[in-house]
């Protein structure tokens, strides 16, 4: 199995901060969604990829693992790569020894690298085991399961082994990073498991509650003379009708555009399309004396 430079990945040195991590992500997610290239396997495959890098090394306890193991395979590069890297050590270092062995199938397509998967041990790693304050209350078992912004808002299936067994879980529509997911006694001895939902970025979108906000660009002629634009929604485009002289940065807002409520799905929030100006760079000598001619009339 061959190492991921999830760093060489997202374009960045291996000192980034959180900032510069976002923003790199943000630019090539945006590049490659598979909604601005459709039917382009390349894209999507390089998608994923992105996604795979930022969701490690965005989160402190992950990036901090991937970067003890860049320092071990580099070493035992540099000392002539003789046998195979030992990934067994890095798959038992994702969670606490003596855990329970929690991988997840992917259902939705959003798909992790087998890489991810050997070193995080699926993408829970080991289920810890956690105990409340008293020590008369049950034993539990708790494991991360990363979803998409797209999967919280629909919703859907996911197939969880529990060593040995196979189980179905629901994520409910409208799930948010902390949501807890319950399965009773799936656990050693009888102990309940809980799976923790943590959801991606996603680059199209901003989540407050359950609104949403976007970025949409405008041409010029269109903000100046109002028209109508496409803006994303989390379920395909949708046209928007904007009034002349639409000034930039102004937004507005598509009722019932946003997430479903994570207790009452049927009702959803808004999302609000935030207008970016595309001012040309370039112009033709015709289109450059048509402007001067309107700023002197202006």
């Amino acid at each position: 199995m061959d190492y991921k430079d999830y760093y060489k990945i997202l374009g960045v040195n291996r000192e980034a901060d959180s900032d510069e991590l976002k923003r790199a992500y943000r630019q090539l997610a945006m590049q490659h969604h598979p909604d601005r290239n459709p039917g382009n396997k390349t894209s999507e495959e390089k998608f994923k990829e992105i996604n795979e890098a930022y969701q490690v090394l965005s989160d402190p306890e992950k990036r901090a693992h991937y970067d003890r193991l860049g320092s071990a395979y580099q070493n035992w590069q540099q000392r002539g790569g003789s046998g195979n890297f030992n990934w067994e050590d890095w798959m038992r270092g994702a969670g606490q020894p003596g855990g329970v062995r929690i991988e997840y199938e992917d259902l939705f397509g959003s798909g992790f690298s087998d890489f991810f998967s050997q070193i995080f041990g699926g993408l829970g790693g080991f289920g810890a085991p956690r105990r409340g304050p008293q020590a008369r209350q049950p034993q539990r078992y708790e494991s991360e399961m990363v979803i998409s912004l797209a999967e919280a808002y629909q919703g859907g299936e996911r197939r969880v082994r529990i060593n040995d067994r196979s189980y179905e879980v629901k994520v409910p529509p409208g799930a948010r990073s902390g949501t807890q997911l319950r399965m009773k006694a799936a656990g050693p001895g009888g102990a309940d498991v809980y799976l923790i939902i943590k959801v991606t970025p996603d680059p199209r979108f901003e989540r407050k509650g359950d609104d949403l906000t976007t970025e949409v660009g405008v041409d010029l002629l269109t903000a100046v003379l109002g028209g109508e634009i496409k803006v994303p929604t989390l379920k395909g485009d949708v046209l928007l009708a904007i009034p002349p002289g639409t000034q930039p940065g102004q937004a507005f807002r598509l009722k019932g555009k946003g997430m479903p409520n994570l207790q009452e799905p049927h009702r959803h929030g808004d999302l609000y399309a935030s207008v970016q100006v595309e001012v040309p760079r370039k112009l033709s000598r015709q289109a450059r004396a048509l402007f001067e001619q309107l700023r002197g009339e202006l």
